[in-house]
This record gives structure tokens, sequence and C-alpha cells, in this order.
């Protein structure tokens, strides 16, 4: 039984798309598909996904057991760090 690898390698448009979609990522990169903005406003008010992404993009891994307090004062405390550059 063939692989989807072998299936795609017969396929000689899905494999010069595959190159296609490489080269475009290896290009453009980011810039391409960008990542989701900062949260804005009062931390207070943002989502428990916005929460971990602000604490996840400044290296600040938050914890799976930590509270929504917990997470709340780890970005208080590091209100003013700037965001990581990938």
């Amino acid at each position: 039984m063939p692989t989807p690898l072998d299936r795609a390698l017969q396929s000689k448009v899905r494999f010069a798309g595959m190159v296609t979609a490489a080269a475009a990522w290896a290009i453009w990169g980011n810039d391409m598909f960008p990542s989701e903005p900062d949260p804005t406003g009062d931390p207070e008010c943002w989502t428990i996904e916005e929460i971990k992404r602000w604490l996840r993009l400044r290296g600040l891994m938050p914890s799976e057991t930590a509270t929504r307090e917990e997470l709340l004062e780890r970005i208080k405390v590091n209100l003013r760090t700037p965001p990581r550059s990938s």
C-alpha cells in the first residue's frame, strides 16, 4: 500500500505545489501569515486565551494549573516587557 508521500510524489502537480508552498513559506514566513496581535486594553477584561498568548509571546509560559488571578498578577508584574522577536 503506497504511503501518502508516495502518492504525493507520483503526482507532479501535487509535488510542484508542495515545493511552491515550502518556497513561499521560506521567503515570506510570518509576514505572509502574521501571528495574532497583542491584546489591548485592561488585562482584567482579556479572555484566558488572550492572557496566555500575551505571556507566551514574552517567554513567560503560563502554568497549566495557574488560576486567572495568578496569570493576571504575572501580567501586571511584566506589563512593560516587549514581546520577543520570532
